[in-house]
């Protein structure tokens, strides 16, 4: 709840207008059975016209100004509502931006879409809920208490005995409300990891027939999800019932007493139908305090979901500057590392150095789950070593500020992604490129031939993840997006993590070709699972189970390290006796 306070903080203002407008119209609703019961018991008597219609008009004032300031409050409420939530989105968005890789591991990716999307619209609610509802309910509930005291204190008191029993209904209720409301999103964001793994790989759902098997699985979460939600439903819809018998009761006793009361001439009728219009009005702002109850359980559970991820510190600090002069641009200086630090475990990476000058190249190959791509995320500092050191022209990396680290790379991760964008947007990607600098990069990452085909070139529309490109295709237009930069400079490190595996030979060494070429400042880093794609870079790495286990070029590989040499007879040997 503290987050949400601070987020409605800014607008005291407009709540304290829209209070105040819904406080006067909540007035004149409590006036309405008052001036019922006085035409009744004091005008009527009287058998005159004038001041019987006098006193309709002011019922009718009474009305009229009550659903106006009502409209008008709700309208301001939904405002206010609107702006928190939007403002929450954003600094939610923006926050779940710089968390780091090792920060969304452990949120997930499912939970923070439903924080996102689900757990605001809840606040939404609860703060709409609590400005129409919470403020005119109590008013009206109390209020109609005062009123129904200045009609006839013994019939109040008989009315006001029951409502202890009511709060402490609400109140056991609401403490084992809010606990379930929590346990229920933790269900929504399983259900959402389910639906965004089955969209993500629908192909291969529908390749191995296992739609089925699929269906049974998000059964099992959505019935997980229901199974919750209506167990957290029933408990807090227990108030509804329990407060119409107890108020009903009421109403009961406040007739009785009330028919004594006018036999013995205590009282008078209208004085009975006012306490009868002012039950009805006690009883359904009771009614939707309760209903109010439910929404600020799910709000107050998903405000403190949400307060949760924007309270998550910086993980990646920047550490004060450490130079050294070095020959080298990129230096790993005998790193270690591991996702999840295990006692007494191995880590993942072991004693990784290596060191590139400035436009060098390096291939990384090695079997998969070796580590390579790893190497790479340490680099980008997405994760932070256990130890060892990694620098970039002699700065340790953690003393770079993240912006300014993150300019220095043009990259193709192994999973890369494209966006339900234009060719052009996907490539330039906010970075305002022209059309010569698009086409340059399209040139030399082989995707200009394909790109002509298309009728729209550029302005083509890629669906979401490049569904309706073939794998080829979606490569080589990340392989330019990495390339894409203003004219007369290059990336200063270009990075391409198994960015060719869908690329024929051809255009492989193209590719490569391009890149000796036109990218001789840059430094190279290409992880590939083909021998052809490093060959011909300045230094090789061969990898196995998180350890270097060869390093140098390729000739010098070929003499030293049996696995280089393995594949690059399975690999080479196979493709001669292709093209034989």
């Amino acid at each position: 709840m503290h987050t949400i306070l601070r987020y409605v903080r800014p607008y005291v203002l407009r709540i304290s207008l829209n209070l105040s407008v819904k406080f006067l119209g909540t007035i004149m609703d409590l006036l309405l059975p008052w001036i019922l019961a006085y035409m009744i018991d004091k005008v009527a008597p009287l058998k005159q016209v004038t001041p019987i219609v006098v006193w309709g008009v002011i019922m009718i004032f009474c009305s009229f100004f009550g659903v106006v300031a009502s409209v008008s409050a709700n309208r301001m409420a939904s405002g206010v509502a609107r702006d928190v939530a939007r403002t929450l989105r954003h600094d939610l968005f923006a926050k779940i931006s710089y968390l780091s890789c090792a920060q969304v591991d452990g949120v997930t990716v499912p939970s923070l879409i439903a924080r996102l999307s689900s757990d605001t619209y809840n606040v939404h609610r609860m703060v709409s809920s609590i400005q129409r509802v919470g403020v005119r309910s109590p008013i009206l509930m109390l209020g109609g208490i005062l009123m129904t005291f200045t009609l006839d204190p013994f019939l109040a008191l008989v009315l006001l005995g029951i409502l202890p029993f009511a709060f402490i209904v609400i109140y056991i209720v609401s403490a084992k409300g809010i606990p379930l409301y929590t346990k229920l999103q933790s269900a929504v964001d399983t259900m959402i990891r389910v639906v965004r793994e089955n969209a993500t790989g629908i192909r291969i759902i529908k390749a191995l027939s296992k739609a089925e098997y699929e269906k049974k699985r998000f059964a099992a979460a959505n019935n997980d999800v229901s199974d919750r939600e209506w167990t957290a439903n029933v408990i807090m819809g227990i108030t509804n019932p329990v407060m119409s018998v107890f108020l009903n009761l009421g109403l009961v006793a406040v007739i009785i007493a009330g028919a004594y009361r006018i036999n013995a001439g205590l009282t008078q009728p209208g004085v009975i139908i006012a306490f009868l219009s002012y039950f009805t009005i006690i009883l359904n702002a009771t009614l939707s305090i309760t209903r109010m109850f439910v929404m600020l359980s799910r709000g107050a559970a998903s405000g403190d979901r949400i307060g949760d991820v924007l309270a998550m510190p910086q993980d990646i600090q920047v550490t004060q500057r450490d130079h050294v002069q070095s020959p080298y641009h990129i230096s790993f200086e005998d790193v270690d590392f591991s996702y999840h630090v295990i006692p007494g475990q191995e880590p993942l990476l072991k004693g990784i150095s290596f060191n590139l000058k400035q436009g060098e190249t390096l291939g990384i190959l090695g079997e998969t789950g070796c580590g390579k791509s790893t190497v790479i995320q340490l680099l980008l500092r997405f994760y932070d070593p256990l130890s060892g050191c990694i620098r970039i022209g002699g700065d340790d990396i953690r003393g770079i500020p993240i912006e300014e680290l993150y300019k220095k790379f043009g990259v193709v991760f192994q999973k890369d992604v494209l966006f339900a964008e234009t060719i052009k947007e996907n490539i330039s990607f906010g970075r305002d490129l022209d059309e010569q600098e698009l086409r340059r990069a399209v040139r030399f990452a082989q995707a200009e031939e394909f790109i002509e085909t298309l009728e729209q070139g550029l302005d083509y529309d890629v669906s979401s993840r490049g569904t309706n490109l073939s794998g080829g295709q979606r490569q080589r237009l990340l392989i330019a997006r990495a390339m894409a930069c203003k004219t007369g400079s290059v990336p200063e490190i270009l990075i391409l993590d198994d960015s060719s595996s869908a690329l024929d030979y051809r255009t492989d060494a193209q590719l490569r070709k391009g890149l000796r070429e036109e990218y001789k400042g840059s430094t190279i880093i290409v992880i590939a699972q083909r021998v052809s794609s490093v060959m011909y870079g300045d230094h090789i790495i061969v990898m196995e189970k998180g350890r270097i286990i060869g390093y140098g070029n390729h000739e010098n590989l070929m003499e030293s390290c049996p696995l280089y040499r393995e594949i690059h007879q399975s690999q080479m040997g196979r493709r001669l006796a292709n093209a034989g």
